[in-house]
């Protein structure tokens, strides 16, 4: 057994899961930035009690959190092209089609999980908070921005680093569709060497370091918040 992993972790087999592992932070890392201003954004759009803005809303965070996350990135991948004109579908298939489509299905379904994270912090501030930043002259955006986001990330950090946690493993299905990140390679290398518990086994100490390294870091920016408010 783990002589297979030391083969498995030399030659070529070892640059093609640093490769998996490369192409699985820059997905993670795409959609989480993607995912948390989306989140942002319709977290504030919902708040302005706009009625048509807060159906959309409700509507997008619904259709994310009741469809798995695998169905979600198949429409994207074989659906959402047919409805595009033939020369658009050429451009996305010579661009890297996969990891263009698996980075729209999950940064679209972590921002609809994030904006309810986000409400769930707006949900604990107080309602004069708004009022007073308006008082003093500021816009609705510019409250948003200025005073009542900052405040609501801060409350809802527990959460939204749960959530980087969940789309950091959840890059996995991307290999549905073929993105070739660690699974994707994992599966690739098990096929030619029939090594299945050695090539798992570095996907799953692959995970693990990098769920720990979020989990580290995520405690250590809430406990530099909570010194922050304290002072």
């Amino acid at each position: 057994m783990f002589s297979s992993v030391h083969q498995l972790l030399s030659g070529s087999y070892l640059h093609q899961f640093q490769t998996g592992m490369l192409i699985t932070v820059e997905l993670f890392v795409l959609c989480w930035v993607v995912g948390m201003a989306l989140g942002i954004a319709l977290t504030v759009l919902r708040a302005a009690s706009v009625t048509v803005g807060t159906w959309i809303v409700s509507a997008f965070v619904a259709y994310h959190r009741s469809v798995p996350t695998i169905v979600q990135i198949l429409v994207w991948y074989f659906g959402v092209p047919q409805l595009l004109p033939d020369t658009w579908q050429q451009f996305i298939n010579d661009h890297n089609a996969q990891f263009m489509f698996a980075a729209i299905a999950l940064s679209l379904n972590s921002a609809a999980y994030i904006s309810e994270d986000l409400r769930s912090g707006f949900r604990t501030l107080p309602h004069t908070q708004q009022e007073a930043a308006r008082a003093l002259g500021l816009t609705y955006l510019q409250s948003m921005r200025l005073v009542i986001v900052p405040q609501a990330i801060r409350a809802a950090m527990p959460a939204l680093v749960g959530q980087t946690l969940s789309l950091f493993k959840t890059t996995s299905l991307a290999m549905a569709i073929g993105v070739a990140e660690v699974m994707y390679i994992a599966r690739q290398i098990e096929g030619e060497t029939y090594a299945t518990f050695g090539c798992y086994l570095i996907a799953t100490a692959i995970y693990l370091v990098g769920t720990s390294l979020i989990a580290v870091g995520g405690g250590a920016i809430q406990r530099n918040l909570q010194h922050s408010t304290q002072r």
